[in-house]
Protein backbone atom coordinates (compact mmCIF):
# COMPACT_ATOMS: atom_id res chain seq x y z
CA UNK A 1 0.00 0.00 0.00
CA UNK A 2 2.92 2.34 0.77
CA UNK A 3 3.96 2.44 -2.89
CA UNK A 4 0.53 3.05 -4.42
CA UNK A 5 0.87 6.75 -3.63
CA UNK A 6 3.88 7.05 -5.92
CA UNK A 7 2.57 5.17 -8.97
CA UNK A 8 1.10 6.90 -12.01
CA UNK A 9 -2.37 6.29 -13.42
CA UNK A 10 -1.28 3.94 -16.21
CA UNK A 11 0.91 1.92 -13.87
CA UNK A 12 -1.88 1.57 -11.30
CA UNK A 13 -4.19 0.30 -14.03
CA UNK A 14 -1.66 -2.33 -15.18
CA UNK A 15 -1.01 -3.43 -11.59
CA UNK A 16 -4.75 -3.75 -10.91
CA UNK A 17 -5.38 -5.80 -14.06
CA UNK A 18 -2.33 -7.99 -13.39
CA UNK A 19 -3.43 -8.78 -9.85
CA UNK A 20 -6.86 -9.75 -11.17
CA UNK A 21 -5.65 -12.07 -13.95
CA UNK A 22 -2.12 -13.26 -13.11
CA UNK A 23 -0.83 -15.55 -10.38
CA UNK A 24 1.12 -13.67 -7.69
CA UNK A 25 4.88 -14.08 -8.10
CA UNK A 26 7.69 -11.79 -6.95
CA UNK A 27 6.80 -8.25 -8.01
CA UNK A 28 9.11 -5.96 -6.02
CA UNK A 29 7.22 -2.69 -6.52
CA UNK A 30 4.58 -1.24 -8.86
CA UNK A 31 6.83 -0.47 -11.80
CA UNK A 32 5.42 -0.98 -15.31
CA UNK A 33 8.39 -0.53 -17.63
CA UNK A 34 8.01 1.05 -21.05
CA UNK A 35 11.59 1.57 -22.22
CA UNK A 36 15.12 2.30 -21.05
CA UNK A 37 18.37 4.04 -21.88
CA UNK A 38 21.78 3.53 -20.32
CA UNK A 39 21.32 2.93 -16.59
CA UNK A 40 17.77 4.32 -16.58
CA UNK A 41 14.31 2.82 -17.04
CA UNK A 42 11.15 4.72 -17.98
CA UNK A 43 7.71 3.54 -16.89
CA UNK A 44 4.43 3.80 -18.79
CA UNK A 45 3.65 7.09 -17.04
CA UNK A 46 6.90 8.70 -18.19
CA UNK A 47 8.70 8.49 -14.83
CA UNK A 48 12.43 7.78 -15.13
CA UNK A 49 14.25 5.56 -12.62
CA UNK A 50 17.95 4.91 -12.02
CA UNK A 51 18.47 1.14 -11.98
CA UNK A 52 20.76 -0.35 -9.34
CA UNK A 53 19.71 -3.98 -9.85
CA UNK A 54 20.04 -4.51 -13.64
CA UNK A 55 16.88 -6.61 -13.66
CA UNK A 56 18.59 -9.01 -11.22
CA UNK A 57 21.84 -8.90 -13.26
CA UNK A 58 20.06 -9.73 -16.53
CA UNK A 59 20.89 -6.39 -18.19
CA UNK A 60 24.62 -5.97 -17.61
CA UNK A 61 25.08 -3.66 -20.62
CA UNK A 62 22.18 -1.45 -19.60
CA UNK A 63 19.30 -0.41 -21.82
CA UNK A 64 18.78 0.89 -25.34
CA UNK A 65 22.27 0.12 -26.63
CA UNK A 66 22.28 1.04 -30.34
CA UNK A 67 23.98 -2.21 -31.37
CA UNK A 68 21.34 -4.27 -29.56
CA UNK A 69 18.62 -2.20 -31.23
CA UNK A 70 20.35 -2.94 -34.53
CA UNK A 71 20.18 -6.69 -33.90
CA UNK A 72 16.49 -6.47 -33.06
CA UNK A 73 15.85 -4.38 -36.15
CA UNK A 74 17.66 -6.90 -38.35
CA UNK A 75 15.12 -9.57 -37.37
CA UNK A 76 12.09 -7.41 -38.16
CA UNK A 77 11.68 -9.02 -41.57
CA UNK A 78 12.82 -12.54 -40.69
CA UNK A 79 9.86 -14.84 -41.16
CA UNK A 80 11.18 -17.69 -39.03
CA UNK A 81 12.59 -16.09 -35.90
CA UNK A 82 11.32 -18.77 -33.48
CA UNK A 83 13.08 -21.98 -34.47
CA UNK A 84 13.55 -24.96 -32.13
CA UNK A 85 17.25 -24.47 -31.53
CA UNK A 86 18.02 -28.00 -30.34
CA UNK A 87 16.07 -29.67 -33.18
CA UNK A 88 17.23 -27.53 -36.11
CA UNK A 89 20.60 -25.96 -36.88
CA UNK A 90 20.86 -22.17 -36.76
CA UNK A 91 23.79 -19.88 -37.37
CA UNK A 92 22.86 -17.85 -34.31
CA UNK A 93 23.28 -20.87 -32.04
CA UNK A 94 26.71 -21.92 -33.25
CA UNK A 95 28.03 -18.35 -33.28
CA UNK A 96 27.01 -17.87 -29.64
CA UNK A 97 28.35 -21.30 -28.65
CA UNK A 98 31.74 -20.59 -30.19
CA UNK A 99 31.86 -17.19 -28.50
CA UNK A 100 30.95 -18.56 -25.08
CA UNK A 101 33.68 -21.19 -25.35
CA UNK A 102 36.24 -18.48 -26.15
CA UNK A 103 35.59 -16.75 -22.82
CA UNK A 104 35.63 -19.93 -20.71
CA UNK A 105 38.51 -22.21 -19.61
CA UNK A 106 39.76 -24.67 -22.19
CA UNK A 107 38.56 -27.68 -20.24
CA UNK A 108 34.97 -26.55 -20.92
CA UNK A 109 34.33 -27.46 -24.53
CA UNK A 110 30.62 -28.28 -24.91
CA UNK A 111 27.54 -26.01 -24.72
CA UNK A 112 23.82 -26.74 -24.36
CA UNK A 113 21.51 -23.73 -24.62
CA UNK A 114 18.32 -23.56 -22.59
CA UNK A 115 15.49 -21.13 -21.98
CA UNK A 116 16.51 -20.07 -18.50
CA UNK A 117 19.00 -20.40 -15.69
CA UNK A 118 16.85 -22.91 -13.82
CA UNK A 119 16.64 -25.06 -16.92
CA UNK A 120 20.43 -24.81 -17.25
CA UNK A 121 20.74 -26.18 -13.70
CA UNK A 122 18.32 -29.00 -14.51
CA UNK A 123 20.46 -30.07 -17.45
CA UNK A 124 23.75 -29.60 -15.59
CA UNK A 125 22.65 -32.06 -12.91
CA UNK A 126 21.43 -34.40 -15.66
CA UNK A 127 24.93 -34.35 -17.14
CA UNK A 128 26.27 -35.43 -13.74
CA UNK A 129 23.62 -38.08 -13.11
CA UNK A 130 24.29 -39.55 -16.57
CA UNK A 131 27.87 -40.31 -15.55
CA UNK A 132 27.53 -40.92 -11.81
CA UNK A 133 24.07 -42.42 -11.44
CA UNK A 134 21.08 -41.34 -9.32
CA UNK A 135 23.01 -40.54 -6.16
CA UNK A 136 22.41 -37.61 -3.85
CA UNK A 137 23.71 -34.22 -4.96
CA UNK A 138 25.30 -31.70 -2.61
CA UNK A 139 24.50 -27.99 -2.31
CA UNK A 140 24.81 -25.39 0.43
CA UNK A 141 22.86 -23.52 3.05
CA UNK A 142 21.32 -20.30 1.62
CA UNK A 143 21.98 -21.41 -1.97
CA UNK A 144 19.64 -20.47 -4.82
CA UNK A 145 19.69 -22.45 -8.06
CA UNK A 146 16.19 -21.98 -9.49
CA UNK A 147 12.55 -22.84 -8.99
CA UNK A 148 12.03 -25.94 -11.13
CA UNK A 149 11.81 -29.10 -8.99
CA UNK A 150 15.35 -30.35 -9.59
CA UNK A 151 16.98 -26.93 -9.17
CA UNK A 152 14.70 -26.16 -6.21
CA UNK A 153 15.84 -29.31 -4.44
CA UNK A 154 19.30 -27.77 -4.17
CA UNK A 155 18.00 -24.33 -3.17
CA UNK A 156 17.95 -23.18 0.45
CA UNK A 157 17.13 -19.50 0.11
CA UNK A 158 13.62 -19.04 1.52
CA UNK A 159 11.17 -21.51 3.02
CA UNK A 160 8.25 -20.19 0.94
CA UNK A 161 10.04 -21.27 -2.25
CA UNK A 162 10.01 -24.95 -1.19
CA UNK A 163 6.94 -25.44 1.00
CA UNK A 164 5.04 -28.67 0.11
CA UNK A 165 7.10 -29.35 -3.02
CA UNK A 166 8.82 -32.75 -3.48
CA UNK A 167 12.60 -32.92 -3.68
CA UNK A 168 15.31 -34.77 -5.55
CA UNK A 169 17.70 -36.62 -3.21
CA UNK A 170 20.08 -34.00 -1.81
CA UNK A 171 22.45 -33.05 0.98
CA UNK A 172 22.86 -29.50 2.31
CA UNK A 173 26.08 -28.46 4.00
CA UNK A 174 27.53 -25.20 5.29
CA UNK A 175 28.64 -22.46 2.90
CA UNK A 176 31.88 -21.03 4.29
CA UNK A 177 32.75 -17.35 3.88
CA UNK A 178 35.79 -17.39 6.19
CA UNK A 179 39.06 -19.25 5.55
CA UNK A 180 39.19 -20.08 9.27
CA UNK A 181 35.75 -21.69 9.39
CA UNK A 182 36.07 -25.03 11.25
CA UNK A 183 33.55 -26.61 8.83
CA UNK A 184 35.60 -25.94 5.71
CA UNK A 185 36.25 -29.69 5.23
CA UNK A 186 32.60 -30.64 5.63
CA UNK A 187 32.34 -32.19 2.14
CA UNK A 188 35.15 -34.68 2.85
CA UNK A 189 33.51 -35.55 6.16
CA UNK A 190 30.15 -36.07 4.46
CA UNK A 191 31.70 -38.42 1.90
CA UNK A 192 33.47 -40.43 4.62
CA UNK A 193 30.30 -40.63 6.70
CA UNK A 194 27.87 -41.48 3.90
CA UNK A 195 28.91 -41.84 0.25
CA UNK A 196 30.27 -40.03 -2.77
CA UNK A 197 27.60 -37.75 -4.25
CA UNK A 198 26.56 -37.45 -7.89
CA UNK A 199 27.80 -33.84 -7.94
CA UNK A 200 28.44 -30.69 -5.93
CA UNK A 201 26.77 -27.46 -7.07
CA UNK A 202 27.83 -24.11 -5.63
CA UNK A 203 27.73 -20.35 -6.20
CA UNK A 204 31.11 -18.69 -5.66
CA UNK A 205 29.11 -15.65 -4.61
CA UNK A 206 25.66 -16.46 -3.30
CA UNK A 207 23.05 -14.28 -4.98
CA UNK A 208 19.63 -14.64 -3.38
CA UNK A 209 21.46 -15.89 -0.29
CA UNK A 210 22.74 -12.38 0.44
CA UNK A 211 25.56 -11.50 -1.98
CA UNK A 212 28.01 -13.53 0.10
CA UNK A 213 31.42 -14.34 -1.45
CA UNK A 214 32.77 -17.76 -0.52
CA UNK A 215 36.14 -18.02 1.17
CA UNK A 216 39.00 -18.84 -1.20
CA UNK A 217 40.08 -21.78 0.93
CA UNK A 218 36.52 -23.14 0.88
CA UNK A 219 36.24 -23.14 -2.92
CA UNK A 220 39.74 -24.57 -3.34
CA UNK A 221 38.90 -27.30 -0.83
CA UNK A 222 35.72 -28.18 -2.72
CA UNK A 223 37.76 -28.47 -5.91
CA UNK A 224 40.41 -30.66 -4.25
CA UNK A 225 37.87 -33.00 -2.64
CA UNK A 226 35.71 -33.36 -5.76
CA UNK A 227 38.79 -34.16 -7.88
CA UNK A 228 40.01 -36.68 -5.32
CA UNK A 229 36.68 -38.53 -5.40
CA UNK A 230 35.95 -37.98 -9.12
CA UNK A 231 32.80 -35.97 -8.33
CA UNK A 232 31.73 -33.31 -10.86
CA UNK A 233 31.88 -29.76 -9.49
CA UNK A 234 29.19 -27.47 -10.93
CA UNK A 235 29.57 -23.71 -10.58
CA UNK A 236 26.34 -21.72 -10.82
CA UNK A 237 27.30 -18.51 -12.67
CA UNK A 238 23.75 -17.45 -13.51
CA UNK A 239 23.76 -14.23 -11.47
CA UNK A 240 27.49 -13.75 -10.79
CA UNK A 241 28.75 -14.52 -14.29
CA UNK A 242 29.13 -12.45 -17.47
CA UNK A 243 31.53 -9.87 -16.01
CA UNK A 244 29.43 -8.96 -12.99
CA UNK A 245 32.23 -9.60 -10.48
CA UNK A 246 35.04 -8.02 -12.52
CA UNK A 247 35.93 -11.25 -14.34
CA UNK A 248 33.94 -13.17 -16.92
CA UNK A 249 33.12 -15.81 -14.29
CA UNK A 250 33.17 -15.52 -10.53
CA UNK A 251 35.14 -18.78 -10.11
CA UNK A 252 38.10 -17.07 -11.80
CA UNK A 253 38.65 -15.14 -8.56
CA UNK A 254 39.42 -18.48 -6.89
CA UNK A 255 41.97 -19.90 -9.37
CA UNK A 256 39.93 -23.05 -9.95
CA UNK A 257 37.96 -24.49 -12.86
CA UNK A 258 34.64 -26.34 -12.81
CA UNK A 259 33.65 -29.53 -14.59
CA UNK A 260 30.34 -27.93 -15.53
CA UNK A 261 28.95 -24.43 -15.17
CA UNK A 262 25.53 -22.88 -15.63
CA UNK A 263 24.97 -19.48 -17.21
CA UNK A 264 21.90 -17.29 -17.72
CA UNK A 265 20.50 -13.82 -17.12
CA UNK A 266 22.87 -11.40 -18.90
CA UNK A 267 23.66 -14.00 -21.59
CA UNK A 268 19.97 -13.54 -22.57
CA UNK A 269 19.55 -17.33 -22.68
CA UNK A 270 20.41 -20.16 -20.33
CA UNK A 271 23.43 -22.35 -20.99
CA UNK A 272 25.22 -25.39 -19.62
CA UNK A 273 28.94 -25.32 -20.41
CA UNK A 274 30.64 -28.64 -19.77
CA UNK A 275 33.91 -30.49 -20.06
CA UNK A 276 33.96 -33.24 -22.65
CA UNK A 277 33.97 -35.81 -19.86
CA UNK A 278 30.42 -34.93 -18.82
CA UNK A 279 28.96 -34.55 -22.30
CA UNK A 280 26.23 -37.26 -22.34
CA UNK A 281 27.11 -37.86 -26.00
CA UNK A 282 23.87 -39.71 -26.66
CA UNK A 283 21.11 -38.25 -28.86
CA UNK A 284 18.03 -37.55 -26.75
CA UNK A 285 19.76 -37.94 -23.39
CA UNK A 286 19.36 -34.20 -22.88
CA UNK A 287 17.56 -31.72 -25.06
CA UNK A 288 15.43 -28.63 -25.03
CA UNK A 289 13.12 -28.08 -27.95
CA UNK A 290 13.11 -24.33 -27.47
CA UNK A 291 16.58 -24.22 -25.94
CA UNK A 292 18.06 -20.78 -26.29
CA UNK A 293 14.61 -19.25 -26.55
CA UNK A 294 14.76 -18.26 -30.19
CA UNK A 295 17.19 -16.90 -32.75
CA UNK A 296 16.74 -13.31 -31.58
CA UNK A 297 17.75 -14.13 -28.00
CA UNK A 298 20.81 -16.03 -29.23
CA UNK A 299 21.84 -13.13 -31.49
CA UNK A 300 21.37 -10.60 -28.67
CA UNK A 301 23.46 -12.82 -26.38
CA UNK A 302 26.31 -12.83 -28.89
CA UNK A 303 26.11 -9.07 -29.36
CA UNK A 304 26.12 -8.60 -25.58
CA UNK A 305 29.46 -10.38 -25.28
CA UNK A 306 30.89 -8.41 -28.20
CA UNK A 307 29.80 -5.11 -26.62
CA UNK A 308 31.32 -6.09 -23.27
CA UNK A 309 34.63 -6.85 -24.96
CA UNK A 310 34.68 -3.76 -27.17
CA UNK A 311 33.67 -1.34 -24.41
CA UNK A 312 35.88 -3.01 -21.77
CA UNK A 313 32.97 -3.36 -19.38
CA UNK A 314 34.74 -5.91 -17.21
CA UNK A 315 37.45 -3.32 -16.53
CA UNK A 316 34.71 -0.84 -15.68
CA UNK A 317 33.10 -3.36 -13.32
CA UNK A 318 36.38 -3.46 -11.39
CA UNK A 319 36.89 0.30 -11.39
CA UNK A 320 33.33 1.14 -10.42
CA UNK A 321 33.10 -1.81 -8.05
CA UNK A 322 36.05 -0.39 -6.10
CA UNK A 323 34.37 3.01 -6.12
CA UNK A 324 31.04 1.66 -4.82
CA UNK A 325 32.80 -0.40 -2.15
CA UNK A 326 34.74 2.64 -0.95
CA UNK A 327 31.62 4.80 -0.78
CA UNK A 328 29.56 2.17 1.06
CA UNK A 329 32.39 1.30 3.45
CA UNK A 330 32.56 5.01 4.32
CA UNK A 331 28.80 5.01 4.80
CA UNK A 332 29.13 2.02 7.11
CA UNK A 333 31.70 3.90 9.19
CA UNK A 334 29.28 6.81 9.54
CA UNK A 335 26.27 4.64 10.41
CA UNK A 336 27.62 1.45 12.06
CA UNK A 337 24.40 0.98 14.03
CA UNK A 338 22.49 0.67 10.75
CA UNK A 339 24.90 -0.87 8.21
CA UNK A 340 26.66 -3.93 9.64
CA UNK A 341 28.57 -5.19 6.59
CA UNK A 342 29.59 -4.29 3.05
CA UNK A 343 30.91 -7.11 0.85
CA UNK A 344 31.18 -8.31 -2.71
CA UNK A 345 33.27 -8.45 -5.86
CA UNK A 346 33.14 -6.07 -8.82
CA UNK A 347 29.63 -4.69 -9.24
CA UNK A 348 28.02 -7.43 -7.16
CA UNK A 349 27.92 -5.74 -3.76
CA UNK A 350 25.86 -6.55 -0.70
CA UNK A 351 25.08 -3.87 1.90
CA UNK A 352 23.79 -5.61 5.02
CA UNK A 353 21.59 -3.73 7.47
CA UNK A 354 20.98 -4.22 11.15
CA UNK A 355 17.59 -5.77 10.43
CA UNK A 356 15.19 -6.60 7.63
CA UNK A 357 12.88 -3.69 8.43
CA UNK A 358 15.64 -1.12 7.88
CA UNK A 359 16.63 -2.75 4.59
CA UNK A 360 13.04 -2.78 3.34
CA UNK A 361 12.51 0.89 4.24
CA UNK A 362 15.56 1.77 2.14
CA UNK A 363 14.12 -0.15 -0.84
CA UNK A 364 10.72 1.51 -0.44
CA UNK A 365 11.98 5.06 -0.02
CA UNK A 366 14.51 4.63 -2.83
CA UNK A 367 11.64 3.70 -5.16
CA UNK A 368 9.86 6.88 -4.07
CA UNK A 369 13.03 8.76 -5.05
CA UNK A 370 13.19 6.97 -8.44
CA UNK A 371 16.03 4.60 -7.58
CA UNK A 372 15.46 0.88 -8.15
CA UNK A 373 16.89 -1.41 -5.47
CA UNK A 374 16.25 -5.01 -4.48
CA UNK A 375 16.93 -6.93 -1.30
CA UNK A 376 18.53 -10.35 -0.98
CA UNK A 377 19.25 -12.72 1.87
CA UNK A 378 17.60 -11.82 5.17
CA UNK A 379 18.54 -8.14 5.50
CA UNK A 380 20.91 -7.30 2.67
CA UNK A 381 20.56 -4.72 -0.09
CA UNK A 382 21.99 -5.74 -3.44
CA UNK A 383 23.97 -3.14 -5.39
CA UNK A 384 24.22 -4.40 -8.98
CA UNK A 385 23.92 -1.55 -11.51
CA UNK A 386 24.61 -2.10 -15.22
CA UNK A 387 28.32 -2.56 -15.92
CA UNK A 388 28.29 0.62 -18.02
CA UNK A 389 27.73 2.84 -14.99
CA UNK A 390 29.97 5.88 -14.42
CA UNK A 391 30.60 8.03 -11.34
CA UNK A 392 27.89 10.61 -12.02
CA UNK A 393 25.09 8.03 -12.03
CA UNK A 394 26.73 6.13 -9.17
CA UNK A 395 26.88 9.29 -7.05
CA UNK A 396 23.24 10.05 -7.78
CA UNK A 397 22.12 6.67 -6.46
CA UNK A 398 24.51 6.57 -3.52
CA UNK A 399 23.36 10.03 -2.40
CA UNK A 400 19.74 8.86 -2.39
CA UNK A 401 20.65 5.79 -0.32
CA UNK A 402 22.73 7.77 2.19
CA UNK A 403 19.98 10.32 2.74
CA UNK A 404 17.54 7.49 3.51
CA UNK A 405 20.04 5.71 5.79
CA UNK A 406 20.73 8.92 7.68
CA UNK A 407 17.02 9.34 8.41
CA UNK A 408 16.45 5.71 9.50
CA UNK A 409 15.17 5.28 13.05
Amino acid sequence: MFWKIFSGRKTKNIVKRTKKSCIETTFAYPLAIKTGSGCFLEDVDGKVYLDFNSNVCSCNIGYGHPEIIGVLRSFSEVGAHKIAGQDFYTEEQIKLAEKVLKITPRNLSRVLFTNSGAEAVENAIKFAYRKKGPLAGVSFFRAFHGRTIGALSFTDSKAVQKKYYPEVNNELIKYCTDDNDPDINQLEELIKREAEPAFVIVECIQGEGGYRPASKKFIKTLREVTKKHDVPLIFDEIQAGMGRTGKWWSFQHYDVEPDIMTVGKSLQVGAVVSSKKYDPNEPGAVSSTWGGGHRIDLAVGLKTIEIMEKEKLIDNANIMGDYFMKRFKEMQERYPEKIVDVRGLGLMIGVEFNDEKQRDIVVQKAFKNKLLLLGCGFKTLRIAPPLIIKEDDANQGISIIEKIVRELR
